[in-house]
């Protein structure tokens, strides 16, 4: 008898609805899954914009009730989980849509959690640590980068620590995903750039990761490719619809790929350095990714090749040593072409904070599956390196 081709893979996605327009169907889901009172949860900035709005248009026009929780900070902190399961459960609501960025939507899936299993949203730190199914998720991203709404991560801030604490776990994947490219167009540039090399990492990561399969390459690569060509452009030209759609896509492909195949150092060391110094998470991720891939290059050598091919790079005849170094200057343009060139140090990390920051991004799930088995000195010279 032959063995088998490959090893049994799971995939898990919830149901997107992609395109213009796609924010004003959130009532038509509301009702599908019997909501009573729907809790909204977004951010200040969001509801400035006037996204939520058309959230309250779409519930009012169906007669569904709802309230609105906002009290949501750019990294979300476990306190802001316990007063919206605690707003949750006193106005008895049973659906929770959720508009916004990562923040606001990771601030739900924590609202969810709490509000099933009645527990501190900490105490659910790691992979499938839910016991009980938490109430039905419709989200609207307003980013293009998190990918929040289409994976079963949820990460949150305790400020106690300054650590951020990673949730995995299929029971916060979002019940309906409504990806609308309209809602990214008021991010500014600077948010727009964060982002959208949010998404690029993500996709780099899934692809590289050890738990990567056919199910999730053809997503990463071709986030991969939305991503590079597309984002240079955007952030040029802020107002150009359909260069928001391309890039949205290849978020919402980054969000598919990496929340099946998980992660990588990258992350695990963004998470630390952002609950440390509470700094946006594309911005970790983009100071640390080239160096993260120069980390790990040897041990996924023919992953990083396809990656470079991807890119634009022109690897026929190359010797893998060339590939190394044309790919880390590949990953080094395109984050200056979109204006992220800050390093650790004017991000306001200093020496003397890498075996703290070292110490807990080794503790993270998502070192996990890195491709290159790491230790804390690894850790310690990539964040050296980064500085």
């Amino acid at each position: 008898m032959s063995s088998p081709i490959s090893n049994l893979r799971k995939f898990v996605s919830p149901e997107i609805i992609f395109g213009a327009g796609a924010r004003k169907t959130v009532g038509n889901f509301a009702r599908t899954f019997g909501a009573n009172r729907v809790l909204i949860v977004s951010d200040p900035g969001v509801k400035a914009a006037g996204w939520v709005d058309d959230v309250e248009a779409s519930l009012r026009e169906l007669d569904i009730d709802y309230r609105l929780f906002t009290d949501v900070s750019p990294n979300p902190r476990s306190e802001e989980v316990m007063r919206g399961a605690e707003r949750y459960l006193s106005e008895n609501c049973n659906v929770i849509v959720a508009i916004g960025g990562g923040s606001p939507m990771d601030c739900a899936k924590g609202i969810g959690i709490v509000s099933a299993n009645r527990g501190h949203i900490l105490s659910f730190e790691g992979v499938d640590q839910i016991h009980h199914p938490i109430p039905p998720l419709i989200f609207i991203p307003t980013t293009a980068g998190t990918s929040a709404d289409v994976s079963q991560f949820a990460i949150i801030s305790d400020q106690q620590s300054r650590n951020k604490i990673s949730i995995i776990s299929k029971a916060v994947v979002p019940d309906v995903s409504l990806i609308d490219p309209e809602t990214t167009v008021t991010m500014d540039p600077f948010l727009t750039a964060c982002t959208g090399v949010d998404a690029l990492v993500h996709a780099v990561e899934a692809f590289v990761s050890t738990a990567s399969g056919p199910l999730t390459d053809m997503h990463a690569l071709e986030a991969i490719k939305l991503v590079s060509d597309n984002l240079p452009a955007l952030v040029a030209d802020p107002n150009n619809l359909v260069l928001r759609e391309q890039v949205m896509l290849g978020s919402m492909k980054a969000g598919l790929a990496f929340s099946n195949a998980i992660l990588g150092a990258v992350h695990a060391m963004s998470h630390s350095l952002g609950g440390y110094l509470d700094l946006p998470h594309g911005l970790c991720n983009s100071i640390l990714l080239e160096h993260v891939i120069d980390f790990n290059y040897n041990s996924a050598e023919d992953k990083f090749k396809v990656v470079a091919d991807t890119l634009g790079i022109d690897t026929r005849g190359m010797q893998s040593p060339r590939i190394r170094r044309e790919l880390i200057q590949r990953v080094s343009t395109l984050k200056a072409d979109v204006g992220l060139t800050q390093r650790l140090k004017e991000a306001g990390v200093s020496t003397s904070d890498i075996p703290m920051l070292s110490h807990k991004a080794i503790k993270d799930p998502c070192i996990l599956t890195n491709p290159r088995k790491s230790n804390k000195r690894d850790v310690e010279v990539v964040y050296e390196e980064a500085l």
